[in-house]
């Protein structure tokens, strides 16, 4: 359907109304929205009497948290103590120079001593027996996870699921 000089006063007044495009289409029948726009864009209509917005709603505050006591959570005591960390300087080559990525080779014990932004960075270098390690630093690197730690210190399963649901 055309744009007659009826519908388009029509279109003017709806418009000046406040109605949104969709209401008018609606309203004219035969229109799409888009076509509404396109009509309304070509007659320069785009001021509006009145904004087709929706009315805003209150702003809800938040309501303040209530704090309660709280049951301490309790932690199964640790049986094993950490693994002391070994003060290993880096081993010095015939060169009198530390090991670096250039300089390791399969055998040698990967483990990073220093910050790698410095310049005195190093490897260990040491012979490494336990994968990419050296003994002491293997015994650093690989830590058995902590349920295997409260396997081997005897606590029963069905103990440790109870303190955790208690402690919730």
């Amino acid at each position: 359907m055309g744009w007659n000089e009826e519908r388009v006063t029509l279109l003017r007044k709806l418009w000046a109304e406040g109605l949104s495009a969709s209401q008018i289409a609606k309203q004219l029948g035969g229109v799409t929205r888009n076509a509404v726009i396109g009509k309304v864009h070509r007659l320069g209509l785009a001021g509006r009497a009145t904004p087709s917005r929706p009315a805003k709603r209150p702003v809800r505050t938040a309501r303040p948290r209530i704090v309660g006591p709280t049951s301490p959570r309790m932690r199964p005591q640790m049986t094993s103590p950490a693994v002391p960390m070994p003060q290993l300087d880096p081993i010095r080559l015939g060169d009198g120079k530390t090991v670096s990525v250039l300089t390791l080779t399969e055998s040698m014990c990967k483990f990073p001593i220093g910050d790698p932004t410095d310049a005195d960075f190093a490897f260990c270098g040491r012979s490494s027996s336990f994968g990419v390690y050296c003994a002491d630093h293997a015994r650093v690197t690989y830590q058995p996870s902590q349920a295997k730690k409260r396997r081997a210190a005897g606590e029963p399963d069905e103990l440790r699921r109870m303190l955790r649901l208690s402690a919730m």
